[in-house]
């Protein structure tokens, strides 16, 4: 049973779909749900996490410094398959402990981002784990905890929209250097949107053109629209991959992708949201 300050977290972050106020306000955040090493039974802790490129994400067992590592992180040591609990999306990881020159890079971009990691690293004598927690492939569409695909919409959305927020804040608080942490944010959330547009290009936006040939033209707008945020997205990836970055370069072009992409996504709310919710009705 999680101590009384996590199970506040925890309550607060399932009622809000990942949004947490307090302490982890603005955070990235997960809830992580490990099978105990003597138990065997399902642990849920929150834990601050990191975009690792591709579908992995990275944690950090810190435990504030303390002497030993976190109960979670001994859990998937020992039972490695761990449930993840994005605020959106819930779906099963392979928890991989990083060693090496591999552990000391991530840990490196961890402490670039957030000099306190380096703070808990010296009131240690452990050396703290890093952790990827790589998804595991489902057959069928991600598994959203929502009551309607609209629901299910505005809340993907919703999820883009905060993490928008918090590389913005994070552009705020860089500084003149763009740092590996933020790049690897900047390119995790380009690729976000792409399968995510991709996806709808696809599936729903093809269903809706089946069944709902009136909305046609609300239909092609919106295509237009993924077209010409495709085209930000990949300025934004070239200028996050030149070497040298500039990120007085690099922040119009999220600010550019981030004004687009809200106006599209209220669009899509307004015109797809209420179609969606009519055809979900009894």
């Amino acid at each position: 049973m999680p101590n009384p300050f996590n199970q506040q977290v925890i309550d607060e972050f399932r009622a809000h779909h990942g949004k947490v106020g307090g302490y982890f306000e603005g955070a990235r955040l997960l809830l992580l749900t490990t099978t105990g090493a003597r138990t065997k039974t399902p642990h849920t802790t929150p834990v601050g996490y990191y975009p690792g490129g591709g579908d992995r994400v990275i944690v950090i067992a810190s435990a504030g410094g303390a002497p030993q590592h976190p109960d979670w992180y001994r859990n998937l040591v020992a039972h490695p398959r761990v449930r993840v609990e994005s605020g959106v999306f819930t779906y099963d990881a392979q928890a991989v402990v990083l060693d090496g020159a591999e552990r000391d890079r991530l840990f490196a971009r961890a402490v670039e981002a957030d000099q306190g990691w380096a703070e808990y690293q010296a009131k240690t004598d452990r050396v703290i784990p890093v952790v990827a927690l790589h998804e595991i492939p489902q057959d069928g569409p991600p598994h959203i905890e929502a009551g309607s695909m609209g629901e299910a919409l505005r809340l993907v959305h919703d999820g883009f929209r905060r993490e928008l927020a918090i590389i913005r804040e994070e552009f705020a608080s860089s500084g003149s250097s763009l740092g590996a942490q933020l790049r690897v944010n900047c390119l995790t959330i380009c690729q976000g949107l792409h399968r995510h547009h991709a996806g709808e290009d696809l599936g729903l936006f093809r269903a809706l053109a089946d069944r709902r040939p009136d909305l046609t033209p609300v239909l092609d707008r919106l295509r237009v629209e993924h077209e010409r945020i495709a085209v930000l997205v990949e300025e934004l990836r070239r200028v996050v991959g030149e070497r040298h970055a500039d990120p007085t370069l690099v922040l119009p072009e999220v600010v550019r992708l981030a004004e687009e992409l809200e106006a599209h996504l209220a669009y899509e709310e307004e015109r797809l949201i209420p179609v969606l919710e009519a055809a979900a009705a009894p």
